[in-house]
């Protein structure tokens, strides 16, 4: 590709020759005042400016959504449309919460049992593709420009994704889930309620907690924070399909679908998990007051105080309210799993973790391979577990992937993969190693825990253990800090898809959101019998995971598209070819004797294999010289200073000016 070669700054059309300046002096003193000082100043101007060049893709730096100069207001369409849904979806609830549940059951039978093999299949892809992005020569790429550091420290990332991630879903199935596979393996596993049983429900529970459901967030959460951080697009679920469909039709009817469908999307997994928290912590204070079985009133309580701390949470904004809970609450729940380690089975931990990980890897294939056609049993065990789990990951990734995103501006693709995929499935493996190994331990040893309710599990772990009374106060608060956590980073999330991608979103937005996802949650809980509102909210959560999966297959197509034709790609394609190219014309015209020497070359006289023009993003090149066009580097303001000052020592001033004390220039 030719790039136009850079010309010397040219004389603006309409300034006027030094000449001028002496003679409109020389006419009369009015005149001055008047044309020759915006003369003046108009000349300086012009050579105080950059004039804009251009700029070979393959040298593009990377554009930020911020330099782009975007403006943001409210979707009328998308909001509007995002709220009446919700609205709707409340009233069905209420006024036929059996009906939604029972229609809500039969959709998710229908899904579960013709599409299960694709959310399987998904999965794994979705997994490898990942991998492979972070582990290839594409894992250099950063998440910004070339040189941004990172916004965040380590620390305080880990644990903002990991509390947005799956924070208050460990705390539920911490020890619940292990201890229900230890009592009833996964079939044609091994036999129930022995040691062996014990790993593989270890390992089990690792396959449904680790890297495939961290996969499916950091696909999402690279591609949206490539195309904001990088390219300069709004950080949509939309803008990611740029590539494909192009820059206008994501902002079409079709782009404001799919960002309506993920605020729909979030608005129910957030809204579930409130409720499945609400529960855990009424189940808590019940132990803690020993006032026994406590009514909706103390439920609904419980939502609306949780409500009222992530909204506060939210308006405060990422760097201040999100950051300081996801630091507090990391450093509780390490208290926690710290004194459960070493007050419990210490050593049966310690061996358990290696064992684990080794027993997760060997049984990889078998649990991937698990499908409807091992039988019955196989059947039900998917649907129940592997197939749920996908779908609610799957549904959790538009949330979890765009807040992953605004937290990992500057990270290299390969710390993103590493840190997204691996960190937190290592975290998962301690932690249910801890909690789930305890209460393995303890059942075998005749405590005689129940596994239903879940929420129960984990509380009747921590009576068996001194200080249970303590403890069981600060599970309830590791519970309200972990879900204050990653609805405030909903509501944000929210905030941001119904105002075209604005960073920031406006606080009445996020308060909107927040005020909803109380609603729901307090609403479901407490319509239909025995909890149907609230399983139904769970059920239209998975059945949308459907739609949203197709989405990100295309999802990772596109993704690969703008990978491709990256800057730092492009640059290392061209050094490869030129290289190349001349080593071969170096030995056929010189032999041994030869040097690499950068001159312009025409490569359409040979036949030599050169760049693939086709793969060459000159749209990115156009951002980047819109985004950069002609900077002053003098102020305004010193420019008219210097120009008074000239005028002020008379018409020959400019002859006096001593050329060795300009202007001082601007160094920003």
């Amino acid at each position: 590709m030719e790039t136009p070669d850079e010309k010397p700054p040219t004389r603006s059309p309409g300034t006027t020759p030094p000449r001028s300046h002496t003679d409109a002096a020389g006419t009369g003193a009015n005149r001055l005042p008047t044309k020759a000082t915006e003369t003046a100043r108009k000349i300086v101007r012009d050579i105080a400016a950059v004039p804009p060049r251009s700029v070979h893709p393959a040298l593009v730096p990377g554009v930020s959504v911020e330099e782009t100069g975007r403006t943001y207001r409210t979707d009328p369409l998308v909001f509007g449309v995002a709220v009446a849904l919700t609205l709707a979806f409340i009233a069905w609830g209420v006024f036929a919460g059996d009906n939604l549940a029972g229609t809500t059951r039969t959709v998710l039978d229908w899904v579960v049992e013709y599409f299960g093999f694709f959310f399987t299949t998904i999965a794994t892809v979705i997994l490898v593709f990942m991998l492979f992005v972070g582990f290839s020569r594409y894992g250099r790429i950063p998440l910004g420009r070339d040189d941004e550091e990172p916004e965040f420290s380590m620390f305080s990332w880990i644990s903002m994704l990991f509390a947005a991630g799956m924070g208050i879903g460990l705390v539920f199935w911490g020890a619940a889930e292990p201890l229900t596979f230890f009592e009833n393996p996964p079939p044609g596993t091994v036999e129930a309620n022995t040691l062996d049983a014990m790993h593989t429900a270890q390992a089990q529970v690792l396959y449904h907690w680790g890297p495939q459901a961290w996969a499916f967030y950091a696909l999402v959460g690279g591609a949206i924070a490539y195309g904001a951080f990088r390219r300069g697009r709004t950080p949509l679920i939309s803008s990611i399909f740029a590539p494909l469909l192009g820059e206008g039709r994501t902002t079409g009817p079709l782009g404001r679908t799919i960002d309506i469908f993920s605020i729909i999307v979030t608005l129910f997994g957030t809204a579930a998990s409130l409720g499945l928290g609400a529960l855990q912590i009424g189940h808590g204070v019940e132990i803690v007051s020993g006032a026994g079985p406590l009514g909706n009133g103390v439920l609904i309580a419980a939502i609306a105080v949780l409500t009222a701390c992530f909204i506060a949470s939210a308006v405060s904004g990422v760097s201040k309210g999100i950051r300081a809970l996801s630091n507090i609450n990391a450093v509780v729940a390490l208290l926690l799993a710290f004194f459960v380690f070493f007050v419990g089975p210490t050593l049966l931990i310690l061996n358990v973790i290696p064992s684990v990980a080794v027993q997760f890897l060997g049984d990889l294939p078998q649990m991937i391979g698990r499908s409807a056609s091992q039988g019955e049993a196989a059947q039900t065990f998917l649907s129940s577990w592997t197939i749920f789990y996908w779908a609610w990951w799957i549904s959790w990734s538009p949330f979890v992937g765009m807040f992953i995103a605004k937290i990992s501006r500057g990270r290299s693709l390969r710390q993103f993969v590493s840190v997204v995929i691996v960190v937190p499935s290592a975290i998962s493996l301690v932690w249910f190693a801890i909690f789930g190994t305890t209460a393995i331990q303890q059942q075998m040893d005749g405590a005689n825990l129940t596994v239903d309710p879940p929420e129960e599990v984990l509380f009747g772990v921590l009576e068996n253990l001194p200080f249970s009374l303590i403890t069981s106060i600060v599970l309830i608060l590791l519970i309200a800090i972990f879900f204050v956590t990653g609805a405030d980073s909903a509501s944000l999330v929210m905030g941001t898809l119904s105002q075209q991608g604005r960073p920031e979103p406006a606080r009445w937005v996020a308060v909107v959101w927040g005020v909803l996802v109380g609603v729901i949650a307090a609403v479901l809980l407490v319509t239909g019998e025995e909890g149907s509102g609230l399983r139904s909210l769970q059920n239209v959560t998975i059945i949308a995971a459907l739609p949203f999966a197709i989405i990100m297959t295309f999802m990772m197509i596109a993704f690969m598209k703008d990978l491709r034709r990256d800057p730092l790609i492009l640059r290392e394609r061209y050094a490869r070819a030129a290289v190349r190219h001349s080593v071969m014309a170096g030995l056929e015209e010189y032999g041994d004797d030869f040097a690499l020497v950068p001159v312009e070359y025409d490569h359409s006289e040979d036949d030599l294999d050169w760049i693939d023009e086709s793969t060459v993003d000159d749209s990115l090149a156009e951002v980047y010289e819109a985004a950069t066009e002609a900077i002053d580097i003098i102020p305004p303001a010193e420019v008219d200073a210097v120009v008074d000052a000239a005028l002020e020592d008379g018409p020959t001033a400019p002859d006096d000016v001593d050329p060795s004390d300009p202007a001082e220039p601007r160094t920003d």
